[in-house]
């Protein structure tokens, strides 16, 4: 039995996402991307790119880790490049994304002969969070204004629209879209590809992947583009676990479990979106407040239930342990990094990566 804790991956759980996302490219046309800045574990990227075109990033590092690690397409996108980044972003990608005009002028000779496209800001989202809302006021994501962005066209080929946010209503999706062609469809027209971006929940439980496939068709059909999504969350949801251990149990007016793992350093969205996080099985009689080990005194996990009560030493699952935990895992506190895992669809587990001090100091100085 490997150490807590450690974030397992189990391809089982990972196929049925695999296997949507490979029926939604057959059927609409549309090409499909990860998204890493949401998921980078490139321990599972030979498995994911039998049904995936490829890569898109958000900085320099990531679009090196898609060219490296995962076959297929390579887009590049960064709120803004630097002067020190630009010539390895050119030489590690396939596509290039400026998000405002005035990135794409500043290199416009350098990235000459590239395929460049430009980040579209339509002003409309389906966040529910502020601070996650592309679209909310003042937003320094993409250019917004049709007329500015007309005057650069012949320069580009393609745009890319991220305005979804965990939407998984179809509907919302398809009202958005049309919007989108309302406002800028003189210039999608003009296009040879239309990235529409991650946040699309299509792989949920119930979502009507063949109305999103109808629809998606039919917008590349109309406009005369290559359609790429980018999915994040909608590739990897349900499929991989953190696994944890009982430390210390007591009671302060509520049974509390304190837990070898951390919120802040590993599920640090907990946090940041005041959510809970998930628990299977969370049933039974006996109700306890699980606590991250870290000195933050709002370190919790949530609350849940158990059908006996919580003892140091037993083992806990926390869900959905994939999207945006890894990648913002952190060495606050110096709490033991979570190992890697992966369940192989045999049920075999294999380690495949072990943190330890030595990491720990060379993340500093």
């Amino acid at each position: 039995m490997l150490q807590t804790p450690y974030y397992l991956i189990d391809k089982a759980r990972l196929l049925p996402n695999m296997e949507k996302i490979a029926w939604l490219r057959e059927h609409s046309g549309a090409k499909s991307l990860l998204a890493l800045k949401c998921f980078a574990t490139w321990s599972v990227f030979d498995f994911m790119a039998q049904y995936m075109d490829g890569t898109t990033s958000s900085s320099l590092y990531e679009v090196r880790l898609g060219r490296e690690k995962f076959a297929g397409e390579t887009h590049a996108y960064s709120v803004a490049y630097g002067d020190n980044e630009i010539d390895d972003v050119l030489a590690h990608s396939d596509k290039i994304i400026f998000n405002t005009i005035g990135q794409l002028e500043r290199f416009d000779a350098k990235s000459a002969g590239h395929t460049r496209g430009l980040r579209v800001n339509p002003g409309v989202s389906t966040s529910d969070f502020d601070l996650a809302d592309p679209a909310r006021p003042f937003s320094r994501l993409g250019e917004h204004d049709p007329e500015r962005i007309a005057t650069v066209v012949d320069r580009i080929s393609g745009f890319m629209f991220h305005n979804n946010c965990e939407n998984a209503d179809f509907d919302r999706f398809d009202r958005m879209l049309s919007h989108i062609e309302q406002r800028f469809g003189f210039l999608i027209r003009q296009m040879e590809w239309i990235s529409l971006g991650g946040g699309i929940h299509f792989t949920g439980e119930g979502y009507p992947i063949e109305k999103l496939a109808a629809r998606l068709k039919r917008f590349a059909e109309e406009n005369g583009v290559q359609v790429y999504l980018e999915p994040g969350e909608a590739a990897i949801t349900g499929s991989a676990t953190l696994e944890v251990t009982v430390l210390d149990t007591l009671y302060n007016g509520k049974h509390l479990a304190i837990v070898d793992s951390s919120t802040e350093a590993h599920m640090l969205d907990l946090l940041i979106y005041r959510q809970p996080a998930r628990m299977e099985p969370n049933e039974g009689p006996h109700e306890w407040m699980i606590c991250g080990k870290s000195c933050l005194a709002g370190d919790i996990f949530g609350e849940f239930r158990f059908p006996d009560a919580l003892r140091p030493g037993d083992r806990l699952s926390v869900q959905d342990a994939a999207g945006y935990t890894m990648v913002k895992k952190n060495w606050f506190n110096g709490v033991k990094m979570p190992s890697i895992a992966v369940r192989e669809l045999d049920g075999t587990v294999r380690l495949v990566r072990d943190f330890g001090y030595d990491d720990f100091a060379a993340a500093l100085s």
